[in-house]
């Protein structure tokens, strides 16, 4: 039998952005934004604490055992760039949110195949959430606040 074409796939990054979404929303942050993009690149989730904080969070959905270290190597410098461009973008849009205090997070989430999941995924930390769909177990392995600095211009 012919595997499905790709559309019939989800796409694991957008199961792994819902996830950390309502993990945020769970703990009380408010989500303001979803894939806020500009010509500098995307942020994959923008949320707002009760302190007020804002925070850009860069999520990482990976399988098991990837060659980038579950997504944390993907952080690089370059991508930092990106991303601290384009939170300069979105706070220009949005000069209120400009007064308060910024960081970057990073969420490392873990996805796998359910009909594949195996006796290594007990192994793994307790998740901090999890999530059923679409045939995909999806873990929060680690949330990251103030994962990396970044002066915005």
């Amino acid at each position: 039998m012919a595997n499905p074409p790709p559309s019939h796939y989800p796409d694991i990054g957008d199961l792994g952005e819902d996830l950390v979404a309502q993990w945020l929303q769970s703990t009380g942050w408010i989500i303001l934004h979803r894939r806020f993009g500009c010509r500098w690149g995307e942020i994959d989730i923008i949320a707002q604490s009760s302190e007020p904080i804002l925070a850009f969070v860069e999520v990482k959905t990976r399988s098991p055992g990837s060659w980038d270290d579950g997504g944390r190597n993907a952080i690089t410098q370059i991508k930092q760039a990106k991303i601290g461009k384009t939170a300069g973008i979105f706070l220009a849009k949005y000069p209120k949110k400009a007064e308060y205090p910024c960081r970057f997070d990073v969420a490392i989430v873990s996805c796998q195949i359910i009909s594949q999941q195996s006796q290594k995924l007990s192994a793994i930390q307790k998740p901090m959430a999890s999530s059923s769909v679409a045939g995909y177990q999806l873990h929060l392995q680690e949330y990251i606040p103030a994962a990396f600095d970044w002066a915005m211009e």
